[in-house]
């Protein structure tokens, strides 16, 4: 009945497959668990409740993916939405907390109309092949990134602002792990990647360089401190609707950026370019939003760590259930699951980045017109850390190109508004106002 109802045999896939995928989907995403407490902690919520509140809303929203689009993808409160909630809403314009989860409450509602209506989905169709082929190799580049980062192989440096790190003993382990990954990757080892992020944290306990918790199972935390704590009508003053706007806006092209990327990576997109499930995908997107500011989180989203589990083999919506049932576990389990260290999921995201950068070959270098707006897409991602910021340069530079190479007509209408409104978002990113 599971096969049938997922699909699995017709997708090419097994069991076997789904659940492996689903498990280094939650183990490259697992960090979100102890990272979106810390940031929203910091704008006075209690941190208890929101380690239970940010497993919930990864369970219902990843349940959604699965179940009702039938995809392998995995959401969980996004990564840069949780550091504007806190940074730039609450502490930057003393906003409380409880408004600005009535902020996200409302530019969820929205996107759930745009939704409905068809309109993102339009907005994803819109978008060029070249810049759609860009988007997935940015994020890919991005991702690598974030592995480097916490590997520790790249620090921060104020005179080149990144350098190479120290070689200490975690970065060694880390270093160690990758190289165990691509063998297995390059022997064609299903679940490498997997086995990888294993190997590595198993190592780093017996080098002590992690020890074993002091408990390996808790209740989980109440969330009563911040469940439907939200403030709706704060949230309607006309001086937020800027702070509307850029959650939409930040939302909207991450999910989509992230998306299209992983539907190329698991085969959705048909030979018209194309992406398959888009629609319900973009459904659970929002749904999963709008149910994250009721528990108390900033807005949810599509993760690119679903490239993990893509990547060993997951190609339908059990392998999400099984990153579910894991969320769920976590509720139990924390303590345990914090002693995989960030250094060894690292290598994950490296390899990963490499799987998703591959369909670069595709974009058409030759036309400038194509190129450069596609080249913009690609570094500024990791250059900026944000993948919307990319997008938005990418969309800017693709019209102001078309229009500078004579081929204006070939702009879509809708292209012509993601262009303007990918001005605003750069605008906006320079200086916020209130």
């Amino acid at each position: 009945m599971l096969n049938k109802f997922f699909e699995i045999s017709k997708r090419q896939s097994t069991f076997k497959k789904e659940i492996i995928g689903g498990a280094t989907t939650f183990l490259t995403m697992a960090y979100i668990i102890f990272v979106n407490p810390s940031i929203l902690g910091d704008a006075g919520m209690d941190k208890s409740a929101l380690i239970s509140v940010t497993i919930i809303a990864s369970v219902i929203g990843t349940l959604l993916a699965g179940v009702w689009a039938k995809v392998p993808y995995a959401m969980a409160p996004g990564m840069g939405l949780n550091a504007f909630f806190t940074y730039t809403l609450v502490i930057g314009h003393g906003v409380a907390w409880e408004t600005a989860l009535g902020v996200v409450f409302i530019s969820g509602i929205i996107f759930l109309l745009l939704t409905v209506t068809g309109f993102r989905t339009k907005i994803i169709h819109a978008i060029p092949l070249s810049l759609r082929l860009a988007v997935g190799a940015g994020i890919g580049l991005f991702i690598s990134f974030i592995g480097f980062k916490n590997m520790g192989l790249v620090v921060a440096n104020p005179a080149t602002l990144i350098g190479l790190g120290e070689f200490s003993p975690t970065l060694l382990i880390g270093i160690f792990g990758l190289l165990i990954t691509a063998i297995m990757e390059v022997r064609k080892v299903r679940g490498g990647i997997f086995y990888g992020i294993i190997i590595t944290t198993i190592i780093a306990f017996f080098t002590g360089q992690i020890h074993a918790p002091e408990s390996f199972m808790s209740l989980p935390p109440s969330i009563e401190p911040i469940f439907l704590k939200l403030d709706i009508i704060s949230a309607l003053n006309l001086s937020l609707i800027g702070a509307i706007f850029s959650f939409m806006f930040v939302d909207l092209f991450d999910s989509v950026g992230t998306i299209v990327a992983c539907s190329y990576e698991a085969g959705f997109v048909d030979k018209d370019g194309k992406v398959k499930h888009v629609d319900k995908i973009l459904e659970a997107d929002a749904v999963a939003s709008v149910a994250g500011s009721l528990l108390g989180t900033s807005t949810t989203t599509t993760y690119i760590e679903s490239a993990s589990g893509i990547a060993n083999g997951a190609r339908t919506g059990f392998a999400s259930v099984v990153t579910a049932s894991l969320f769920i576990l976590a509720l139990f389990f924390a303590p345990l699951i914090g002693i995989v260290p960030a250094y060894a999921t690292a290598p994950a995201l490296i390899i990963v980045g490499v799987y998703m950068f591959k369909n670069i070959k595709e974009i058409d270098f030759k036309d400038f017109t194509e190129a450069i707006p596609a080249f913009l897409t690609i570094i500024l991602m990791p250059l900026t850390y944000s993948i919307s910021t990319g997008l938005s340069f990418g969309f800017v530079a693709y019209v102001l190109l078309k229009i500078a190479g004579g081929k204006a007509k070939n702009i879509s209408v809708l292209m012509w508004v993601i262009g303007a409104l990918s001005l605003l978002n750069l605008y906006l990113s320079v200086g916020f106002v209130l």
